[in-house]
This record gives C-alpha cells, structure tokens and sequence, in this order.
C-alpha cells in the first residue's frame, strides 16, 4: 500500500481506501464489519469512508461499534461523514447551517468518535446559499469537530464559488472532492475539474471504481442472482445496465475483459488499477460484502506494473475516448 496527499493537504491517504455504501447496515453487520476492516487496516488501508444517508444513519451505526471493537487508536485512521440527507422533515434535508451542524454531532455519536477527519456535502443545496454551507463548515472546523472538509458530486462552478467564497471571507476552504470515477465515468475528474487541482489543489476520493460491479465482468453472462443489481431499493440501477447505452457498456466489458485475459490480470484489477494510474485521483473507495472481496481487490496492488501507458491507450480505444495521458501516472 501506497500512500498520497489530499489535494494540498498534509493529509497521507492510503491509495485504497474503504467505504460502507450499500453493505453496510444492509449487507454487513456486527462480525463481518469487523472482519472486513480489520482486514483493509491490517493491509495499510487508513480512510473509512461513511455518510449520514447511508442506510439512514445505520451504516455509521455499525462502523461505530466495529470501531468500537477493534480498539485501533485515533491517530492512525480516517474516518468521514456526509451530510446532506439526514430524514424526512425540511430541518433534516440539505446544507443549511442547521442542518450541518446538527448531522456532524449526529454522526459523531454513531460513529462513536470526537472528531470526523473528512465531512463532506453529500450533493450541492440550490436551497442554500454556498456561503452559510462554507460558514458552517468553517465553524465545525474551528470547533475541531471536523478537520477537512469537502464536497461530493458538485460541479466545478459550484467547487469555485465555495473556494472564492472562503478566500474572500479568510475561512477554510473545500479540501476535497467526492465523484463518481471509473473506466465510463470520467467527464467531472478529467475534464471539468481539471482547473481546480492547481487552482484549490484539490483532491479526490473517488466511488464506484467498478461503475456498482459491472467493471468486473461478472455480468457478461447475465444477473447473478446475489448482485446489488437485484438489492431492493437498486431497480434504478438494474434499469440503467438494462437500457441500450448499458448494454453496450456491457459489450465494452467484454472486449475489457479479453485485453485484462491478454496482460495476465482479472478484470475487477484492470479497472482498480485505471483509476488508480490518474494522478489526481487522492484514493480509491472500494466496497465489499464478503472478506474474498476485499482480498481480491487488494490484491490489485501486486499488479501495478501490468497497466502501463500501453494498456491505458488500449482501454480508451475500446470506450471511444482519447487518452488522457497528462493526467497519467
């Protein structure tokens, strides 16, 4: 395991990281939680990522106690929190000071900690104003009550608003960014957000490596009947893979998977280790139900030197985009 700054931060983020998103609280509970972050710890993993909305609230319910349990001391991990939507009633929704402020004590009371390493702003309030959401998230840092703070699925005028916001007001800027990133998705990390790196040295810790399992090749012969695709609550998702623009994603997976065949890797390492050859990308959030899931994509790390420049260009041939070479390695 490597380890890379947040942004400009100081901040040391192990490359892989962990997060809760659908298994947790759902899949995961108790003993498997445990085992499953014993497990990233024991292999250098440092950042547990976590958000209110999260099983609503019940994810943050069970690291907590697997935190709780395994003792490890305060210093050596990360852990963060979202916020954006905490219940049902208009107190409970969105970035208002309100709201902010009363979903980081909420969650640190889950979580069982003093303090969130990471907060972010799970999607951006049109309801708010940016500068009460930069304010309050200033205040929480002042408080110590969270040590950086960041954005997740924001826009790149959104980021810049919050970032002119706070060098005007002399307050803490966003330090961090959330998005979706993956072999399909890449529009916001390697285009949109391109100014900011150098603008507000921003960093990322990005989700769905593996586009919700579909990068693993798993589906190229249909549903398995234990996938998150068949997870109530995920029809939007079976939707989404099932429409034509999914079906040819699904073809692409195949010509993937022959090229992952040809170099000696699976396909779940090809598409961990894409993500992890942009060099603006702070962390990588993986997600595991089972222990053989997490070993397998930790594993990745071993075949670092099999995604070269070469590989890269083949894989950007198959999805019809141009390589992004300059933000490679």
């Amino acid at each position: 395991m490597e380890y890379r700054r947040l942004g400009k931060s100081g901040l040391q983020v192990s490359e892989f990281s962990f997060g809760s998103w659908v298994t947790f609280g759902k899949q995961v509970d108790g003993g498997d939680a445990v085992s499953l972050m014993a497990h990233a710890y024991d292999n250098g993993v440092n950042f547990f990522d976590n958000a209110e909305g999260y099983e609503s609230g019940k994810s943050e319910v069970v690291m907590g106690e697997a935190l709780k349990t395994l003792g490890w001391t305060r210093d050596s991990y990360i852990v963060s929190s979202k916020v954006f939507w905490g219940g049902s009633k208009p107190t409970q929704r969105g970035l208002s000071r309100k709201h902010v402020t009363d979903a980081a004590h909420a969650a640190l009371k889950r979580l069982q900690v003093d303090y969130l390493d990471l907060y972010f702003c799970h999607r951006p309030d049109i309801d708010t104003p940016i500068e009460e959401t930069v304010r309050a998230m200033h205040d929480l840092v002042t408080q110590g009550k969270v040590l950086y703070w960041g954005t997740s699925e924001w826009s790149a005028q959104q980021l810049t608003e919050a970032f002119a916001v706070a060098r005007d007001l002399r307050i803490t800027p966003p330090t961090m960014e959330q998005p979706q990133y993956n072999i399909f998705e890449r529009q916001k990390v390697e285009s949109d957000y391109l100014p900011l790196y150098q603008l507000m040295g921003l960093g990322t810790t990005i989700w769905s490596p593996l586009a919700s399992g579909i990068l693993t090749g798993k589906y190229n012969k249909g549903t398995p009947n234990d996938s998150r695709l068949n997870l109530p609550g995920y029809e939007w998702l079976k939707e989404k893979w099932s429409s034509e623009a999914g079906r040819a994603q699904l073809s692409q997976v195949e010509e993937l998977t022959r090229l992952a065949d040809e170099i000696g890797i699976s396909m779940t390492h090809l598409a961990l280790l894409w993500c992890l050859s942009n060099r603006h990308v702070s962390t990588v959030i993986l997600g595991a139900s089972r222990l053989s899931q997490l070993k397998d994509n930790l594993a990745a790390l071993e075949n670092k030197n099999k995604v070269n420049s070469e590989v890269l260009a083949r894989i950007d041939a198959i999805v019809g985009n141009k390589p992004a070479a300059p933000q490679r390695f």
